[in-house]
């Protein structure tokens, strides 16, 4: 017989963050805990695929946030369809020794398409002329307006951007909650983005990242107290820790100056040209994937980057192998960034030729991840006037552009990605179960068999 399961993704969680957060150390306290080893690249979509399929991205194909994809000539990031994720996931191994088995995803990565019972993920509204508004995707359908007439709308600008705070976790805890108590799934994914901001913003030291901590502590209780009144084991977990950094690293840059990578310009302004780019990067926190157009190419690639400051690896076929690593969607080179740096994929030489997307909260068209996104540019002495003002004209129906991100990370104070080298900065594994872990480090593809022997749907 299957044992009610919830499994928690508190994002950035570290030993050192759980200090902060009684509520969940008690859990903790009473249960057992042990380090957790994560994947390279240590991003949310890659550990998470590895969490529920027990692969490593060799396997699941899920090398990043995002990835150039070549059969499109493209670089797409936060994709949303369960299909791109190969690999068996949890709920068919489990629904092979209990056909009856349910599962309830809450805001996890990929869950458009996947085949669970209840779905739940952002998905804003975009209008024909060009406006976004919140909302979010559910499955089934009918489950949507019960959430939002509860709960209002998905908070989506509380969820990224210079804006993102405690409000989209509240929400999505709140979802769970109430998924939980009304359906009673045997499995309740649960994904809490809260400290992923200021630990960035901040770093992971800061009293600011100690304050999140503590509030998403207080969003976690109830949560936790309809978990315990369904019976349910609760595990925690996160997909990687934050470090403190200091230095962006502008690899792109690197790579125009070499003379590989190519623009192309319209109304004045410069768009990385991938189809015909001897080499490029998509950033990705403090790994980048380097793909290149020719197999001649990669070495004046290699060439070009072995003496950028802040580059700790640059993995080649045997180094994305020895790190399970090695799948066609990768680069062609895997740039690895030292433990105080981050790549930015900004490529243009000149900030007056950048793409009108770089001042805006835009994680679908950049061609690589931007943290700066998490800020107001500093530099604009008007930035707060421009964004009410932006506002007042989308309220009104009205075209509007929030053009108020600076186009420097010269801010961020934490990033994650690469393989941690310090327990501090690791992240931690939490069950209520007591007899659940004994202390020793789980590796993320380990998680899959852990979760399923704890449901009692381990056997065949």
């Amino acid at each position: 017989m299957s044992r009610r399961l919830v499994v928690i993704d508190v994002v950035g969680l570290t030993p050192e963050l759980l200090d902060h957060m009684p509520t969940l150390k008690a859990v903790a306290a009473a249960g057992s805990q042990a380090p957790l080893g994560t994947v390279l690249p240590a991003v949310t979509c890659s550990a998470q695929a590895t969490f529920l399929t027990g692969e490593l991205p060799s396997g699941h194909g899920i090398v990043g946030n995002g990835w150039y994809f070549r059969e499109l000539g493209d670089v797409l990031l936060w994709r949303q369809h369960n299909a791109l994720v190969g690999g068996e996931k949890i709920w068919d191994a489990a629904r092979r020794v209990d056909p009856e088995y349910t599962v309830a995803n809450v805001c996890w990565w990929y869950a458009m398409g996947a085949d669970t019972d209840y779905t739940v993920t952002p998905r804003p509204i975009y209008h024909a002329d060009g406006k976004k508004d919140p909302d979010c995707y559910t499955r089934p359908p009918e489950l949507h307006d019960e959430l939002t007439s509860r709960f209002g709308e998905f908070p989506l600008f509380t969820y990224w951007g210079p804006t993102a705070a405690i409000d989209s976790s509240r929400w999505i805890a709140h979802a769970a909650r109430r998924i939980l108590t009304t359906r009673q799934p045997d499995l309740t994914l649960v994904y809490l983005p809260h400290l992923d901001y200021d630990l960035q913003r901040f770093g992971p030291d800061s009293p600011q990242a100690r304050a999140a901590a503590a509030e998403l502590d207080g969003e976690l209780a109830p949560l936790l107290d309809a978990a315990r009144a369904q019976d349910a084991t609760v595990v925690a977990l996160s997909e990687y820790g934050i470090t403190p950094v200091s230095r962006q690293i502008h690899i792109n840059r690197r790579l125009r100056e070499a003379g590989l990578l190519e623009v192309y310009t319209q109304a004045g302004m410069e768009y990385l040209d991938p189809w015909v780019s001897r080499a490029f990067a998509v950033a990705d926190h403090q790994v980048a994937h380097v793909y290149v157009r020719r197999p001649e190419d990669l070495e004046p690639a290699r060439e070009a980057l072995k003496d950028l400051p802040g580059i700790a690896e640059l993995l080649d076929d045997e180094g994305k192998a020895a790190h399970g690593l090695d799948h066609p969607r990768a680069g062609d080179l895997v740039a690895v960034a030292d433990e105080d740096s981050w790549f930015t994929y900004y490529y243009w030489l000149d900030d007056a030729d950048a793409p009108d997307y770089a001042p805006t909260v835009e994680i679908h068209r950049k061609p690589g991840y931007d943290p700066a996104e998490l800020f107001l540019n500093p530099e604009d002495r008007m930035v707060k006037a421009r964004a009410g003002a932006a506002l007042v004209r989308k309220k009104i129906g009205m075209r509007y552009r929030m053009n108020v991100i600076p186009l420097d990370g010269a801010q961020i104070r934490g990033s994650h990605g690469r393989l941690p080298t310090d327990r501090r900065h690791q992240p931690v594994l939490i069950c209520s179960d007591p007899e659940a872990l004994n202390g020793d480090e789980v590796a993320a593809t380990e998680v899959k068999s852990l979760l399923l022997r704890l449901a009692g749907v381990d056997k065949e």
